[in-house]
């Protein structure tokens, strides 16, 4: 066949090569169904709890394979999420390109694809770990999906609702490996609950004409409400201090992690004051750096002094 010219110049194989790219178009939605942003914390905070829970010395590759399923079910929550909101996120301009909205996946092709991340990581947790583990990665994808994801449409409450499965993962991570909730599976817990106030409040402020257009009954969005999301910002900041020290009270962690949580703690306590001193879109940007750069640093700090210590061989 004779070359059409007028299309720029005849290279063989160029058909080939647009196929790949959508392949690759199409894989690239998938990932993007599964929120690889969230899916990265997740990943960090379960990996945390399961280390803590076996230890460094031999516990590496059973925390890395435990944080991979819950990181799956994560995933799966996303992906159903996504699924039950995509007339929502038809509405709103930071969310109307994602692959539902936009049509580049349908919702019955998103279905399948979330089962079987649900399937897998279900049930490697329950095959590898324990049933406890699996029973309750379960329960946070059904909160999240089921009870979280409708709420929105319905009632104010909903961001204190979602912190319950979003504060699930480093719990889920040593419930694995321990085979039991533990001390600090609870910390990791408590202080993850309270660190997603600041910065899911700070998002709904940015965003509450978005919010609004869709009809999702967010804080910010609620009439009368000016204020509000600044001063609940930095009640859970001042929440999150002392939940954040409690390791080191207690003499699970030591001081290389209570002197950067207590560092940290003050800066997203001063981030948020400065909210509530006065909400501008400045200073709500401002608490979601300062949040975004806190939960990696602050679990990595907890792996601080078992590092070390394996380090020296104590």
């Amino acid at each position: 066949m004779k070359p059409d010219l007028s299309l720029g110049p005849y290279v063989p194989g160029a058909a080939v090569s647009t196929e790949r790219r959508s392949v690759v178009s199409v894989l690239a939605d998938f990932i993007e169904l599964c929120k690889p942003r969230i899916a990265s914390f997740v990943f960090l905070a379960s990996f945390t709890g399961g280390l803590l829970a076996a230890g460094p010395d031999s516990g590496v590759m059973s925390a890395l394979l435990a944080a991979l399923f819950v990181t799956l079910v994560a995933g799966a929550s996303g992906v159903f999420n996504q699924v039950l909101e995509r007339d929502l996120d038809r509405l709103m301009p930071r969310t109307q390109n994602r692959p539902l909205p936009s049509g580049r996946i349908s919702p019955r092709a998103a279905i399948p694809f979330a089962a079987f991340l649900a399937i897998v990581g279900v049930a490697g947790l329950g095959v590898a770990y324990s049933l406890l583990s699996a029973f309750l990665a379960l329960a946070t994808l059904a909160a999240y999906a089921l009870v979280y994801t409708p709420l929105k449409r319905y009632s104010s409450l909903n961001t204190v609702v979602g912190a319950i499965p979003g504060a699930m993962p480093p719990l889920l991570g040593y419930v694995a490996l321990a085979g039991e909730t533990g001390a600090w599976g609870w910390m990791l817990f408590g202080i993850l609950f309270a660190w997603q106030f600041p910065h899911f409040l700070a998002i709904a402020w940015l965003y509450r004409e978005d919010y609004r257009r869709a009809g999702m009954l967010m804080l910010p969005c609620l009439p009368g409400s000016e204020g509000v999301a600044g001063r609940q910002a930095l009640l859970y900041a001042l929440v999150l201090l002392p939940v954040s020290l409690l390791p080191g009270v207690r003499g699970d962690a030591g001081i290389t992690y209570t002197l950067g949580a207590l560092f940290l703690g003050i800066l997203y306590v001063v981030a948020s004051a400065a909210f509530a001193w006065r909400e501008t879109p400045t200073r709500a940007r401002a608490v979601l750096f300062v949040s975004l750069f806190y939960l990696p640093l602050l679990f990595t700090l907890t792996l601080s002094d078992p590092v070390v210590s394996l380090v020296l061989g104590n």
